[in-house]
Formats: structure tokens, C-alpha cells, sequence
């Protein structure tokens, strides 16, 4: 039985417990639920891969589709009982963010660049991003770093905590989902150039609002707001990515460090464009400024998450209001 707890004040105790919850515990090593998706998606690779994009977006839709509806399921199941409704959001909240071990992550490599230990830092890199580390000298390593932290803060933590807002543990969920099929199967290589192709689309679509709030809470967050600023408004949209592009942007202009240029990937190298180009390069140093900077981030993104769910649910209460208030004028 309910009791008078509203669904807004509901989603704010379960985003915020889920979101401490995260801060004390991070990711575990084993049972993680986001690892567990991973291997019922690659199972279902297995039936279905074929180097076609069709037999791509229904592995998608089987994938991301499925999660969804189990997420909605059990919602709708945890609605009845105000602390089965928080305690749900709380698990899917904690399930879904992944900021701690991101700090901690970026942290261990900095520390190990501050030691002078450039093979331990090589050895850690890949737990972070995909980039070849065997290839990359201390201020490599360190902007890559950088980079990651920026484009996880966006992938990790704000966008899920703004689907969230927008459809609760659905949102939450679907958005990790979504994700998490990217990091599968989103990128270029030959098996899943077009396997992989609406993963990767679909990624970008719904990557898209968390990756704008990231990139203002960044200038906003920053020491020196006007210099974040110009980097996003001039260099962004020059990034081959459309929502890594403004988070990078926004904190390169945050740290004042030069992020971008060329980088490789499992033998593949790449030429991105420079981000503040006038800006001096990055630094170990720079590392724990930019996990300080999405720790901020992310706290500032669960603020206007919780304001945000309040907001879709009074639209959706008035929308209500307004069409009982219509129906009975036209005396049906």
C-alpha cells in the first residue's frame, strides 16, 4: 500500500541513495548486473551477428529492447509500496553509475605518472579506454586519461542520471543498456562496422541530452567559466564525435590543458582535432583535477536530475488535470 510519499520525492531518495551507494561501494569485481547484460548480449551476438546492419539493430532491439521492458516490469511491480519503489530506483541507480571507479581508475594511472612508473601506467590505461598503450609516453597517457574521465563523466554518470529523470529505472536502465551495446559492439573494427552500426546511432541519440548537460555543469563547475565556455562554442562541433565533442571541449576550457590530436587504436591512428589549442598540454597533475571536476559534475547533474523528474511529473499531472478539466466541460 502507498502511502503520501510523492513519485518525485520517491526518485530523489532512491537517485540520491543509489548515487552514496556508488560513492561508498563502486563497482564490484564480481556479480556486477551491467556485466551480467554484457554476457546475455554477447550470447545473443552469437546467434545473430552477421556483417549486416539489419542483423545488428535487431541484436539492438533484442538487447536494449529487452531490458527495458524487465525494467518497466519490475517498476510498475515496485509502484504499489513506496520503499520497494525507492529501494528499486536506489539499485538501478547505484547499477548504472559508474563515477567512482572511474575516479579511482583515472587516479591509480596519475599516480603511478607522478611515481615516474610508466609501465604500470601503460598496464592500467586499457581498464579505462581503448587506446594502444604501447604507444603513448607519460603526457600521452595523461591527456588520454583526461579524455576519458570528460567523456565517462557524460557516459557514466550524467546520462544516465538524466534519463532517469526523464523515465525513472526504464530510463536508467535502457540508457546503461544502450551504452554498454556501444562499448560491445559501436566501433570500427571489421567485425562491427556494420553489425555494430545502430548500436552506435542509437548510443549517439540518446548520449545526446547528458553530454550537453556535462559539458555546461563543466563550464559552470570550472575556475574560469569564460575560457570553457569559448572552447565548447568554438571547438566542439570540430570533434568527430557529436557528444564526446562538447564534454571534451568544455573541460579541456575547464583545466585550461589542450586535449585532442593523434591517437591509436589497436594499430589504427587517428587525427583529431585539436581542443584549446592555446591551452598548455596536460600534465599528471591534471588527472586528479579533472576527477575533482566530474565529481562536481556528477553532483551537480543529480541535482537537476531530481529537479527534472519533479518537473516531468508536474507536466504530467497538469496534462492530466487539463484534459479531466476538458472532458468534463464537454460533458463526457
Amino acid at each position: 500500500m502507498r502511502t503520501g510519499t510523492s513519485r518525485p520525492v520517491g526518485f530523489a531518495c532512491g537517485a540520491a541513495l543509489g548515487f552514496l551507494a556508488d560513492l561508498v561501494a563502486a563497482d564490484p569485481r564480481r556479480g556486477h548486473p551491467v556485466a551480467a547484460f554484457g554476457r546475455a548480449a554477447h550470447a545473443v551476438e552469437r546467434r545473430l551477428w552477421a556483417d549486416h546492419r539489419g542483423r545488428g539493430a535487431l541484436h539492438t532491439a533484442v538487447c536494449a529492447g529487452g531490458a527495458v521492458a524487465a525494467a518497466t516490469l519490475l517498476a510498475r511491480a515496485a509502484r504499489r509500496v513506496n520503499q520497494a519503489d525507492i529501494a528499486l530506483t536506489a539499485a538501478a541507480t547505484w547499477a548504472v553509475l559508474g563515477g567512482t571507479s572511474l575516479g579511482r581508475e583515472a587516479r591509480a594511472i596519475g599516480g603511478a605518472l607522478a611515481a615516474g612508473d610508466l609501465d604500470v601506467a601503460r598496464e592500467r590505461l586499457p581498464h579505462l579506454c581503448g587506446r594502444d598503450p604501447q604507444s603513448l609516453d607519460a603526457q600521452q597517457i595523461a591527456r588520454a586519461v583526461v579524455e576519458s574521465v570528460a567523456e565517462n563523466t557524460s557516459d557514466a554518470v550524467v546520462g544516465a542520471l538524466v534519463w532517469g529523470a526523464f523515465a525513472g529505472v526504464p530510463g536508467l536502465v535502457g540508457f546503461r543498456a544502450v551504452n554498454t551495446l556501444d562499448a560491445m559492439v559501436g566501433h570500427k573494427s571489421p567485425r562491427y562496422r556494420r553489425f555494430g552500426w545502430a548500436s552506435a546511432r542509437l548510443d549517439d541519440v540518446v548520449g545526446w541530452p547528458g553530454a550537453r548537460l556535462t559539458a555546461a555543469l563543466a563550464v559552470a563547475a570550472g575556475p574560469d567559466p569564460r575560457r570553457a565556455l569559448r572552447v565548447v562554442r568554438r571547438d566542439a562541433a570540430r570533434h568527430p564525435s557529436p557528444n564526446a565533442g562538447p564534454v571534451e571541449a568544455a573541460f579541456a576550457g575547464a583545466l585550461g590543458v589542450r586535449l585532442g590530436g593523434t591517437l591509436a587504436y589497436a594499430g589504427r591512428v587517428e587525427h583529431r582535432p585539436v581542443l584549446g589549442a592555446e591551452l598548455r598540454p596536460v600534465a599528471a597533475a591534471d588527472i586528479e583535477r579533472a576527477v575533482r571536476l566530474s565529481r562536481r559534475v556528477s553532483l551537480l547533474a543529480l541535482g537537476v536530475a531530481v529537479g527534472g523528474r519533479w518537473a516531468v511529473s508536474r507536466a504530467r499531472r497538469v496534462g492530466r488535470l487539463g484534459a479531466g478539466s476538458m472532458t468534463r466541460r464537454n460533458g463526457v
